[in-house]
């Protein structure tokens, strides 16, 4: 090799490690540069708290659409919730374009696929009508009336973080439906919006115990005298873990957590497994009354079937203490349902869903004569239009989602509610992970996904030629049976005759 083609080698050579140096201080300032955009601002979660990768999220997914599509899992086959579930509740709550073209991805052919029955002649548009308002606790000295028949479940401060307790009470506020306490007290973030709360007692009984456990109606008076606070919910169980009280690891209990519950701080939150006063029918009625009488105010509970028996010691025994005795609604949750923290025993195996167990609570209501007096709440896995239709047509009056509503304040499900480590600030007290999560923007998407859901719903009545939600039926629905063929909610579960003698 000549000289001057030695030259020109080492000329070339820093040629290119001035070029490599150039393109490597461009990366060094637009990774600067994005990593400043991503911590400054709040529209995402998973960017704010992890600048430049959470990026990435996007870049995988659609890689995800083809690595599903030809290998591994279709976007209907995650669990608990699959990809276009949750998709549909991101874009919900964004308010984008939720149609869809080409056809419907949901195979109509497996045993229990919902299907709803169209009219020949749908509502017009001008025929249509807003959900009329409902009153639960009429007796009661502040009974409660709404027409909100779609609402956020209970998520306790402490399960969940402060910011997204703030999202969830303002978006309550602007979508005008009821935001549940959850188990773990009454804290200024839930009051300060103006929405409407239910309180949630739980059996460790937080934000109304005494020191020694039990209730107290002195600070029961106190929570009642909000009057955002419309009703009083007592926890007898939950889907997820039917027999097991509420599970707090010690890395959430926060100094402000154990303040509001009055326990000790940065130890685990282990409630009873049941309320220590209630061991039968008749206690439960006596401690509904209790609550009723102290807070005037509408006292329901919430509690997962195991089977229908105890329906008929529990109404038998209102008949014959008089209708007034009967709690003002029961919340039904069904084994599907979500929880922070579980024992996957419990999680897995216990309880009856509540494509089950609705149909058998609201005909023993019939049955006894009390569907009027006593409102029905379903809860568990009811997420989208669908399944808040179909809870209608079964017969709920009211239907609650914790989890569609985690969905809209950005949570991707990835199941590390329990470790105090969510990626998007949504279960986590540690102070970093909850910058990504701004309450002003977070409560927009909670109150989108909750009005379009009741839109959606409202779509449904009116393709099955009723006014407004609240007036579907069982025969407004169908169920795909085993061998491919549906059949009508009417005929699967009839609506059975009063008893004559209920004494």
């Amino acid at each position: 090799m000549g000289l001057g083609s030695s030259h020109l080698l080492v000329d070339l050579i820093w040629v290119l490690v001035a070029v490599s140096i150039f393109v490597l201080g461009l990366l060094t300032v637009a990774t600067v540069l994005l990593y400043i955009l991503d911590v400054t601002q709040t529209r995402h979660a998973l960017r704010h708290n992890y600048p430049v990768i959470g990026r990435f999220r996007k870049l995988f997914e659609s890689f995800g659409v083809f690595l599903r599509r030809y290998g591994i899992a279709m976007d209907r086959e995650e669990m608990p919730f699959n990809r276009a579930e949750r998709d549909w509740v991101y874009r919900a709550s964004k308010s984008l374009n939720t149609n869809q073209s080409f056809g419907s991805t949901r195979d109509l052919r497996p045993g229990g696929t919902l299907l709803f029955v169209n009219h020949p002649f749908p509502m017009l548009e001008h025929d249509v009508a807003v959900p009329g308002p409902v009153t639960i606790g009429e007796d009661c000295p502040y009974p409660y009336t709404t027409a909100s028949f779609f609402n956020i479940s209970g998520m306790s401060y402490g399960a969940i973080s402060r910011p997204a307790v703030q999202a969830l009470s303002i978006g309550s506020r602007i979508a005008g439906c009821w935001l549940n306490t959850g188990e773990g007290g009454l804290t200024p973030e839930h009051l300060a919006s103006g929405c409407d709360l239910i309180f949630q007692i739980g059996t460790a009984k937080y934000g109304v115990r005494s020191k020694d456990g039990s209730l107290s109606d002195g600070n029961l008076r106190t929570v009642a005298a909000h009057s955002q606070v419309r009703m009083f919910e007592l926890k007898l169980s939950q889907g997820a873990k039917p027999g097991k009280g509420g599970i707090l690891p010690g890395s959430k209990v926060t100094s402000e957590v154990a303040r509001i519950r009055g326990i000790p701080v940065a130890v685990d939150s282990i409630s009873p497994n049941r309320f220590p006063e209630i061991d039968s029918e008749g206690a439960l009625l006596d401690l509904i009354d209790r609550v009723r009488r102290v807070a005037g105010k509408p006292v329901g509970f919430k509690c997962v079937l195991g089977a229908g028996d105890w329906l008929d010691n529990l109404l038998s025994l209102i008949c014959r203490r008089g209708i007034a005795s009967a709690p003002d609604f029961i919340t039904l949750d069904g084994a599907e349902g979500g929880t922070g923290s579980s024992p996957a025993s419990l999680m897995d195996y216990m309880g009856l869903p509540l494509r089950e167990s609705l149909p058998i609570l609201v005909d023993k209501l019939h049955e006894y004569g009390l569907r009027d007096r006593i409102k029905v709440i379903a809860s568990g896995k009811l997420i989208n239009p669908a399944d808040v239709a179909w809870a209608l047509c079964v017969g709920a009056d009211f239907v609650t989602s914790a989890r569609g509503f985690m969905f809209a304040l950005g949570c991707i499900q990835a199941l590390r509610c329990h470790t105090n480590r969510c990626p998007t600030g949504v279960t986590t007290h540690n102070p970093r992970l909850q910058q990504g999560l701004d309450p002003n923007t977070k409560a927009k998407r909670v109150a989108n996904y909750a009005s379009e859901v009741a839109h959606e719903v409202g779509v449904i009545a009116h393709a099955c030629g009723v006014h407004q939600p609240r007036q579907l039926s069982r025969r407004h629905c169908r169920i795909v049976s085993s061998d491919g063929q549906s059949q009508s909610l009417s005929e699967l579960h009839p609506i059975p005759q009063t008893k004559a003698d209920l004494s």
